[in-house]
Formats: structure tokens, C-alpha cells, sequence
């Protein structure tokens, strides 16, 4: 038996059956501290973890994270253990029990906290807590089935463990959990998810114990708004319907001007100009003459596109942040897409950061393109200079990256150096159409674009389990081919009717997902080799030092919080 080469993040202190725990830093640089401050502790493989009981000790390297290892054998041989988590998270549950007998005891209240382990799942799969006025059961991973029919037990789900959206409708909200690292540390988080609203992350201290189960303060927001009558709003696309009733003259202009306003504003927001809803909403705050009714409306519209600019203003703030670091990543395309979005959803007053960023950005994309134009002109010389004879699929390769260097110079290309480069695609059978399509110019460079292949996006284990729309396969069964006869043939990949739900469903819970926070920058952390601070280059002429940049990488995995101006990191 070969023993497990996978990194241990976690221990636990004291013993084997420990149930505090420990994690480990994963820098060199952190590692010096956390040895002083343990020395006189020893570390377990805990059983709480799924551990073998045996001590364990500290592993320091430079070029990748530290880690916990297991003291050699008594044959000097590698110790082998079946502890299957090992991660980062491995020790969560524990975690959570520390942090909810905390929480209680700090309430003067007393609570049960043990590890269920209903049809033999792993230990750290479920944490129950039950106190005076309710039984939460933490589902840390998805080794056990919520059950939402119990009214004695309330689930709370970890992130990774999905809920559909029927039961976040007939529930009004669920709770989730969350563990991010603090130093040496976990620190819990109490999410509550709505449907078609984002989830809502609060520190565990904010949050209370009732006879109706946990609760936060999205939740008191939630109930109140579906037990109260909601006041007049204004929904975009809906234009305000005049009622058949005598209007006196003086209002006709101002209620035909707010109808007007009203539609355009809807136009607007479904195209997202910003401009636009702008300049629409301060007109509409000028609106008078119209009926009480539709003055409440106007109001309401004015505070609705206050709301969708601010929005909308985040997510400029976010898209400049991702293209900063995919110009820093050197991802041209990733560049090349987020400038575009960028520039859909820009103000005419850019401010200094928007200019340095998309400046930054054109750059990168001209200094790629000019390169790639370069490399066209080298591959074309190139293959002039290959034998004539030579067979079309010794030519694929080179033509294959003549193709793609194309694509990257875009316009900075001639017209005869495109007709070369459709000359060399034909010679090389690259420019032959595809069954069903029309052969695209000789002088495009574009590859055709492909359909989806949704199979290959949802496992057998997920579409199994429900049936097709097209060809009536009931759960369980495989799709066949619809021909009419009596024995239909089994396809070889379920119909995309069968899968597209599914796809969607995916995609609107990561929709619903909080974003991650933006990366951090290689120089807002300090360089480990020759100790420059944050906004301070590196001592090197060829940029940052290597250390630094995998620095910067491993912060923004671990999402660690963002300096504040003028800190180090």
C-alpha cells in the first residue's frame, strides 16, 4: 500500500483526540512565528479527522506551501495513513463546534454540539447543534441529503451544498455556512440565501436563536417584506397604465411627459446605457403637473435607477479590477473581452484609475498584436522556403499557427499578406467547409465557430436522474433515437433538451454567489526576497521577484482582505 501524497493542512493540539485544531500557515515566512508560539505543543493526526491518532510535525520549504507530516516510522519508512481530507477545510467541523459553543455560552445559554454520523457518513459531514429553541444541522459537504420536511431540525448548508429553487420559494430563505482563514485560524460566517436575491454574509455574533430557528438580519428584512403591504413601486419595462377617468387640461402635459419619461427610462435600462438612465432619471425628478398616482411612480422610478447606477458603478469597479489583473496576468483573452465590457459601461468623465487601467490594457493588446504581425511575416517566410512537394499534413502544424498569429494581429495585417495566408490554408486542406455550412471568404482568418457540446458539461450521474422532453426517456433511462420504430436505438449522448435545464439551473445559482473579492496585486505585497514594501518595485531589472508574485497569487486564493492604503501585506 502506497501512502497518500497529498499535504496536511490541519492537526489538532494536545492529543489524538483532541478537539481543538490548528492550521498551519503555508508560508516560509510565517512559519518561523507559528514554531515559536507552539513550542511547547505537539500536533496530532486527530481522530476527529479522520486521522490515524499518530503525531505529526512541521514542514517548511520555500518553494511550495508548509505542511503537517508524520513522523517517520520506526524502519525509518514513510509513514502511511487513510486520512481522506486534508486540506485547508478538513477541520471545519471542528471549527464550527468551537465557535457555537462560543456563541451560546457568551448568551448565557447551553447547547449540545456532537458530529451525527447517520448511514455511516465521515466524521465532519454534519455538525448538530441543539439548543432550547431549535436543532440545526450543519451540512458541511454534500455526504448527507438536507431533509426540509422536519420542523424539529433546521438545515444549514455549507457553499458547496446545492438547494433548488422550489424549496427556496416555499421556504422564503435558507441559511449557509462559511469558514474563511484567519492566521492560524477559521472564522465562521452566516449566509442567508433568497430567491432571485444575493446571498448576505454576517459575522456569527450578529446573528440571534428564536423559536422560529436562526435568524439574521436579512431575515427579519425578508419577513417583514412578505408580511407587509409593499408600497407603490415601479417595475422597468411596465409603463403605467392611465385609468379611463376625466383629467383636467393642466395635467395632460405633465402625465403624457412622466408616460414618456417612464417608457424611455424601461428602454434604457434594458439596453444598459448609463448615460441614458442618467440623464432620464434627473429629468423625471423635474416632472410636475401629473396625478398623485403617478408622481408616487415617478418617485419610485427615480429611486429604482439611483439603485441600478450604483449597481452598475460596482460593476465597473469589479470589471477594472479584473482587467488590471489579467493585463498584470498577461491573459490577452481576457484583456481583449473585459476592455470591451469596460468600454460598454464607462462614463463620459472617466476617472485617472479608469484611464490608467484601459490605457494599460490598449497597450498590452497592441504590443500582442504587434508581435503576432511579426510572427505572421516570420511563418510566411517560413513556409516560402519549404520544399513544394511537401504533403499537406507535414504543412498543418506551421499553417495552424499562422492561422492563430492571424487572428492575434487582426487588422494590423495587409490585404496581401490575408490573401497569402488563405493561399497557405488552402494548400494545407485547412479552408475546406465544414458539412452543412456555406465556406467562409478566402481571405478570412476566423475559425467557424462551433455548437456546444452540452454533454460534455453535465456528468451521467446528474441527467440520469431526470427525463427527456424530446424523447419521452423517463429517470433513469438513456435517451434514444426518435425514428418511430418499435425498438428505438439508444443515443450515444442524451438530447440537449434534457441537459439545457440543468446548465441553466447551474448557472443561476452561480449567479446568486457572492463575487470573489478582486485579485491582489503583485505590488501590493512585500517582495519576501529583497523587501520592498507595497507600490515599491523590486530590486531586479526584469521585474518582480518570483516569490512575490506567487505571493500575491496565494493571497488572493486564500482571499485574504485587501490592505488598507498605505499598509504592507
Amino acid at each position: 500500500m502506497r501512502g497518500d501524497r497529498r499535504q496536511i493542512q490541519t492537526a489538532v493540539l494536545g492529543s489524538a483526540d483532541s478537539e481543538e485544531p490548528l492550521l498551519l500557515p503555508l508560508e516560509a515566512i510565517e512559519l518561523g512565528a507559528f514554531r515559536r508560539r507552539h513550542q511547547l505543543d505537539t500536533f496530532w493526526c486527530g481522530l476527529l479527522l479522520g486521522g490515524c491518532g499518530a503525531q505529526l510535525t512541521t514542514k517548511l520549504y520555500t518553494d511550495r506551501v508548509c505542511h503537517f507530516s508524520h513522523h517517520p516510522g520506526s524502519d525509518g519508512q514513510s509513514h502511511i495513513c487513510g486520512r481522506r481530507a486534508r486540506g485547508i477545510s478538513s477541520a471545519d467541523h471542528l471549527y464550527v463546534k468551537s465557535a457555537a459553543a462560543a456563541w451560546f455560552r457568551n448568551r448565557g445559554e447551553e447547547a449540545d454540539i456532537a458530529f451525527a454520523q447517520p448511514d455511516g457518513a465521515p466524521v465532519g459531514s454534519l455538525v448538530d447543534i441543539t439548543s432550547r429553541h431549535r436543532r440545526l444541522r450543519v451540512h458541511l459537504d454534500q455526504a448527507v441529503e438536507p431533509v426540509w420536511d422536519d420542523d424539529g431540525i433546521e438545515p444549514v448548508l455549507g457553499m458547496s451544498v446545492p438547494v433548488d429553487r422550489d424549496t427556496l420559494i416555499r421556504r422564503w430563505y435558507v441559511h449557509r455556512i462559511r469558514l474563511d482563514s484567519e492566521g492560524t485560524a477559521r472564522r465562521v460566517q452566516i449566509g442567508t440565501e433568497a430567491f432571485a436575491r444575493p446571498t448576505e454574509w454576517f459575522a456569527l455574533d450578529t446573528c440571534t436563536m428564536t423559536e422560529r430557528g436562526l435568524s439574521t438580519p436579512a431575515v427579519e428584512k425578508i419577513i417583514r417584506s412578505r408580511t407587509s403591504r409593499p408600497a407603490p413601486a415601479w417595475t422597468p419595462g411596465r409603463a403605467y397604465k392611465v385609468p379611463d377617468i376625466e383629467v383636467r387640461e393642466q395635467d395632460l402635459d405633465g402625465e403624457s411627459q412622466a408616460q414618456d419619461l417612464l417608457h424611455e427610462l424601461a428602454e434604457a435600462r434594458r439596453a444598459e446605457a448609463v448615460i441614458v438612465v442618467t440623464r432620464l432619471r434627473d429629468q423625471i425628478a423635474e416632472v410636475t403637473g401629473a396625478k398623485e398616482e403617478t408622481q408616487t411612480q415617478l418617485a419610485a422610478a427615480v429611486a429604482d435607477a439611483g439603485h441600478w447606477l450604483e449597481q452598475q458603478a460596482e460593476v465597473r469597479r469589479s470589471l477594472l479590477a479584473d482587467l488590471d489583473a489579467a493585463v498584470a496576468a498577461g491573459d490577452t483573452p481576457r484583456v481583449r473581452t473585459l476592455l470591451t465590457h469596460v468600454n460598454m459601461t464607462a462614463l463620459p468623465d472617466r476617472t485617472e484609475e479608469e484611464i490608467r487601467v484601459t490605457g494599460a490594457a490598449a497597450d498590452h493588446l497592441t504590443s500582442v498584436a504587434s508581435a503576432a504581425a511579426e510572427r505572421v511575416q516570420a511563418l510566411l517566410e517560413e513556409l516560402r522556403s519549404l520544399p513544394r512537394n511537401r504533403p499537406e499534413y507535414q504543412l498543418c502544424p506551421r499553417v495552424q499557427q499562422l492561422i492563430q498569429a492571424a487572428a492575434e494581429a487582426g487588422r494590423l495585417l495587409g490585404p496581401r499578406q490575408q490573401i497569402q495566408i488563405a493561399a497557405w490554408k488552402a494548400r494545407a486542406g485547412l479552408d475546406k467547409p465544414a458539412p452543412a455550412q456555406t465556406a467562409a471568404p478566402r481571405a478570412s482568418v476566423a475559425q467557424p465557430r462551433r455548437r456546444p457540446q452540452l454533454h460534455k458539461q453535465v456528468a451521467r450521474r446528474h441527467w440520469i436522474k431526470t427525463s427527456c422532453p424530446r424523447c419521452w426517456a423517463g429517470s433513469g433511462q438513456e435517451c434514444v433515437v426518435g425514428n418511430g420504430s418499435h425498438t428505438r436505438q439508444v443515443r450515444r449522448v442524451p438530447h440537449d433538451e434534457r441537459l439545457k435545464p440543468i446548465i441553466d439551473e447551474r448557472r443561476e445559482r452561480q449567479r446568486n454567489q457572492p463575487k470573489p473579492p478582486p485579485p491582489w496585486r503583485v505590488y501590493e505585497v512585500t517582495c519576501p526576497d529583497c523587501g520592498q514594501g507595497a507600490d515599491a518595485r523590486c530590486t531586479t531589472t526584469g521585474g518582480p521577484h518570483r516569490s512575490r508574485v506567487e505571493r500575491a497569487k496565494e493571497f488572493t486564493r486564500l482571499r485574504k482582505p485587501r490592505p488598507e492604503p498605505g499598509a504592507e501585506a
